[in-house]
């Protein structure tokens, strides 16, 4: 009993390190994908269009990141690596939703997004990025 206890713990532990550097990759993806420096849009400008958009980055690697151990192999190993694996996937897949979108939309996706003045093409591209996410989460499961 202790032993499972401990042995559940320690596996936590691991999946929410990576579920951490995942959510911190889509940290890294934002900010690739919008021009200027994310932390000085969201944090100094205060800027609700970028915050929104990482907002819904988040919550979507969560999503994934929570669906993967949730149907996770019952073997630790293979359960972390396709937690790892979709968590990627997911990354990408967002990734190419911000890029078609931006192709299908008039000017730069990431110079309007990163706009002060708030913008419906904000929630359109954090619904974009969720639903992405909610894509590989299907899946997953």
């Amino acid at each position: 009993m202790l032993e499972d206890l401990l042995s559940g713990a320690w596996q936590s532990v691991v999946f929410g390190i990576v579920g951490v550097g995942l959510m911190a990759a889509g940290f890294g993806l934002v900010d690739l994908l919008t021009p200027g420096k994310l932390r000085d849009l969201i944090w100094v400008r205060r800027n609700a269009n970028a915050g929104l958009l990482l907002a819904a980055n988040q919550l979507g690697v969560a999503g994934i990141v929570f669906t993967a151990i949730l149907t996770s192999y019952h073997d630790f190993a293979k359960g972390l690596a396709s937690t790892v694996l979709f968590g990627l996937i997911g990354l990408g897949i967002m990734a190419l939703a911000f890029v078609v979108l931006d192709l299908l939309t008039p000017g730069k996706l990431g110079e309007v997004v990163c706009s002060d003045e708030p913008h419906p093409v904000a929630k359109v591209s954090a619904a974009s990025h969720f639903g992405a996410a909610l894509i590989v989460c299907a899946c997953i499961a």
